[in-house]
């Protein structure tokens, strides 16, 4: 692909109620997802593959520290050369201008023209998947409309009231958009919005001069999906692993579905390779007392207890007699001789003392928060 064929617009700023307490000091950007990596290294990934090298990053106030720590100089995402670059600006600053009646796009409309792209893709993060941009653009290219949307074939029961369904009808072209409420007939899967999009650069330039003036919505997701139902848009059909991360239990079964291997390898062992921030450590260790059965491990753990179907980060001690099942436990975890954990989520830097048990289910687990020493047993709900 040629430098500059393409831009990036990257921007996840939605407030996922059902994420708390996960994301009470994190954007939903930086949650930790498969023991070392992070919900961004996916969009950021896929945007490094289609060797896009200029990328537009919106956040919320008060949520990038996590952010640079993790990207830093983006060498891993090949963002530190000099022809490569990326810019970070707060969605509130879009609210503000808006407010005082100023043109409001003016910032993504600067960088859109500077970026002399002639398309430009629009990505967020909490729709979890690997796909290959370049494949897009060439189906973008092919049907010659001004916008091309990407959905996926999903099980209804997996959907949420305002995901936006779309029906495709023979040309390849999106027919009807409809919030999943608004759908009456609802079948056992319908087309989900990935809210993934490649525009022409020149008439999404336009469409945000006109939208500032028309009052549009400062959200770009939204923005981009109301322009669905008023230009005609290519449909393009992503077959991939996704999963829509927007909630506790939804974040919880996609962890879990890695320690599926038809889902672990359509995910991180297809021809788009997943990159995230190196840390050099030494290898787990484990103990002749140590149990593990279908599990996964990042380095410099330290397991001495039992291990089932559970994902462990970086730098995690499990001591003799510990019993982990079902869980998924963040890095710098330390759980104590014979604790039981089950169906539960164990944010970083958690420390569970001798002989505690904590116990949820697969539609309930537990969220033990960040920093948190658990002294007493947590049967359901959250600590």
């Amino acid at each position: 692909m040629m430098t500059k064929k393409m831009c990036a617009i990257l921007g996840n700023v939605s407030k996922f109620k059902g994420l708390i307490p996960l994301t009470e000091e994190r954007p939903l950007d930086t949650l930790p997802f498969d023991c070392k990596y992070r919900l961004i290294d996916f969009p950021l990934s896929s945007i490094a593959n289609a060797n896009i090298n200029s990328i537009f990053m919106v956040f919320n106030e008060g949520e990038t520290r996590s952010v640079f720590d993790h990207i830093a100089g983006g060498k891993e995402w090949n963002l530190d050369s000099l022809q490569n670059s990326y810019f970070v600006y707060f969605y509130q600053d879009f609210l503000k201008k808006k407010a005082q009646g100023l043109p409001y796009y003016a910032a993504i409309i600067d960088y859109l023209e500077k970026s002399e792209s002639e398309y430009t893709v629009f990505m967020g993060s909490n729709m979890l998947c690997s796909i290959d941009l370049r494949a897009v653009l060439k189906t973008h290219q092919k049907q010659q409309n001004n916008m091309t949307v990407v959905y996926k074939q999903m099980e209804s029961e997996k959907l949420l009231g305002k995901n936006r369904i779309i029906q495709v009808n023979q040309a390849g072209n999106v027919e009807k958009v409809q919030t999943f409420d608004e759908v009456i007939e609802k079948e056992d899967r319908l087309n989900l919005s990935m809210d993934i999009f490649i525009v022409q650069t020149e008439w999404l330039i336009e469409q945000l001069t006109i939208g500032q003036i028309n009052n549009s919505p400062t959200s770009l997701i939204e923005f981009m999906g109301e322009k669905i139902t008023h230009t005609q848009t290519t449909a393009y059909e992503y077959k991939g692993y996704s999963s829509s991360i927007n909630d506790v239990v939804s974040y919880y079964q996609a962890n879990m579905d890695m320690l599926d291997e038809k889902n672990f390898n359509a995910l991180m062992h297809t021809k788009q390779k997943i990159y995230t921030k190196r840390k050099n450590e030494v290898p787990t260790y484990y103990s002749e007392s140590s149990s593990v059965k279908n599990s996964q491990c990042a380095t410099g753990c330290i397991i001495e207890g039992s291990l089932d179907n559970s994902l462990v980060s970086r730098r995690t001690t499990i001591k003799r007699g510990a019993k982990v099942k079902q869980a998924i436990i963040m890095s710098n975890a330390h759980i104590e001789e014979d604790a039981v954990i089950e169906y539960a989520i164990l944010d970083k830097n958690v420390t569970v003392k001798a002989g505690v048990k904590i116990s949820g289910t697969a539609l309930n687990p537990i969220v033990i928060s960040k920093n948190h020493v658990v002294e007493v047993d947590v049967i359901g709900g959250h600590e």
